[in-house]
C-alpha cells in the first residue's frame, strides 16, 4: 500500500515538473520569435538602401504630421479588445460550463488564460518578427521619402527615368529618413487584421449561441471592418502604398488561421472531464470540459 502510495506521489511530481518544463519551455519560444522584432525596434539592425526613379511620384506625397491611428493606438486597441474578449469568452467557460485545465496552476481561470492568451500572443510576436524582417530586407521607400528627406526632383537635377542608387537628404532628423525606408509591408494592416480575425475565429470557436444567430456574424463583421479601415488610413497618412497595405492584410490573415487551427485549442474538441467518483461509475459530465 506505501509502495503504490509512494508511486503516486512520484508520478505526480513528475507530471508537475514536465508541465513547469513546459511553461518555461514557451516563454522561451515566445522570446526567440520576438527576437527580429527587437532587434529593428531597438535599431540594431538598418533597412536595406534602396535607391529610386527619377521622376516617380509614388513617393513624392508630402510628409503628414498627424495620424489616424497611431503605433500606441494601435498596440493598445489590438491587444486590449482581443485580450479583454479572450479573458471574459475563458472565465464564462469556466464559472458556467465547468471548463478545467491540465495546466500546473492550480486556479482554473489562470490555467484557461494561460493557454488562449499564450497563443494570441504567440501570434502578435511572429506577426510582428515577420513584418520588421521584410521591412529591413527590402527596404521599400514610403510614398512621403522625398518629403522626409527634404530633397526633390528638382533640386536632384536628375533626368527624368534614370535610376538613382542612393541619394544624400537635405534633413537632419536621420530617425525618420530611415523609418520613411520601411514602407513594406504595413505592419498596422498585419497587425490589425491578425489581432481583430483572430478574435473572430475565437468567436466562432466559442460564442454558439442557437437562439441568438446574427449575434456572433455581426461581431464578426465590425472586427474585420476594424481591421481594414486601419489599413486604409495607412494609404490616406502617406505612410504605406496600397500593396504594402494588401500584403499586410494577408499575412495577418494567414497568421491568424494558423495560429487559431494550429496551436491554440480553440477549436480541438474539448475532453471530458472525469472526478474520481465519476470514473468508478463510469459517468460523464457534458458540461465539465478541459481547455
Amino acid at each position: 500500500m506505501e509502495n503504490i502510495t509512494g508511486n503516486k506521489l512520484t508520478h505526480s511530481g513528475q507530471a508537475l515538473f514536465a508541465r513547469k518544463f513546459l511553461v518555461v519551455s514557451d516563454v522561451l519560444c515566445l522570446f526567440l520569435v520576438s527576437i527580429p522584432f527587437f532587434l529593428s525596434e531597438l535599431k540594431m539592425v538598418r533597412p536595406y538602401t534602396r535607391g529610386f526613379i527619377c521622376g516617380d511620384t509614388s513617393i513624392a506625397y508630402p510628409y503628414l504630421q498627424s495620424e489616424v491611428i497611431s503605433d500606441k493606438l494601435l498596440i493598445a486597441g489590438g491587444i486590449l479588445i482581443t485580450g479583454l474578449g479572450i479573458a471574459v469568452g475563458e472565465c464564462y467557460r469556466v464559472r458556467f460550463l465547468g471548463v478545467t485545465s491540465k495546466a500546473f496552476l492550480r486556479n482554473k481561470y489562470v490555467s484557461c488564460l494561460y493557454k488562449e492568451l499564450g497563443s494570441f500572443l504567440f501570434g502578435c510576436c511572429v506577426g510582428q518578427s515577420l513584418t520588421n524582417v521584410a521591412k529591413l530586407s527590402i527596404g521599400r521607400l514610403r510614398p512621403h521619402f522625398l518629403s522626409v528627406c527634404g530633397v526633390t526632383y528638382v533640386s536632384l537635377n536628375c533626368t527624368h527615368g534614370t535610376y538613382l542608387e542612393s541619394v544624400r537628404c537635405n534633413s537632419t532628423d536621420h530617425r525618420s529618413i530611415e523609418e520613411a525606408r520601411k514602407s513594406f509591408f504595413s505592419g498596422h494592416a498585419s497587425f490589425a487584421m491578425y489581432t481583430m480575425l483572430y478574435l473572430a475565429f475565437y468567436l466562432e470557436a466559442r460564442l454558439t449561441c442557437r437562439e441568438a444567430r446574427l449575434v456572433r456574424p455581426v461581431l464578426q463583421f465590425f472586427l474585420f471592418l476594424l481591421a481594414i479601415y486601419t489599413g486604409l488610413t495607412r494609404i490616406t497618412d502617406n505612410r504605406h502604398h496600397p500593396s504594402d497595405v494588401l500584403v499586410g492584410y494577408i499575412l495577418g490573415a494567414l497568421t491568424a488561421y494558423w495560429v487559431a487551427f494550429y496551436i491554440s485549442s480553440m477549436f480541438k474538441r474539448p475532453i471530458l472531464h472525469q472526478s474520481q467518483d465519476e470514473t468508478q461509475n463510469d459517468h460523464l459530465s457534458a458540461h465539465h470540459s478541459i481547455c
